[in-house]
């Protein structure tokens, strides 16, 4: 029997702090709240430091489509969209998502 190659944990890298505040932003844009009301308030916390707060809003202000106010008394930015029209191809939907209705197999 070949023996079972021991291998070493791997130690788990912390999350850099633009990957928290990325991944922080981008789950507040994607909740099906956010996505109904199509605005979302992102309010700065004390452990999002300028350099990261300053390139994750420079991203976004890039992004068509996407209003952003700066709400200066509590540091938040709301971001706010449209719903892309019908012609857009983003917005197209993809034949291989629709619900396939089956019969039950008993």
């Amino acid at each position: 029997m070949a023996r079972a190659e021991k291998k070493k944990p791997q130690e788990r890298q912390p999350m850099s702090g633009i990957e928290r505040l990325n991944l922080r932003v981008s789950n507040m844009i994607n909740h099906p709240i956010a996505q109904e009301r199509k605005s979302v308030t992102i309010h700065r916390l004390e452990t999002d430091g300028d350099r990261e707060w300053e390139e994750v809003m420079g991203v976004l202000s890039e992004v068509d489509g996407i209003d952003m106010t700066f709400n200066d008394e509590d540091e938040s930015v709301t971001l706010s969209w449209e719903a892309p029209a019908d012609d857009d191809p983003r917005a197209q939907v993809q034949e291989e998502f629709d619900a396939v209705e089956e019969a039950a197999p008993f």
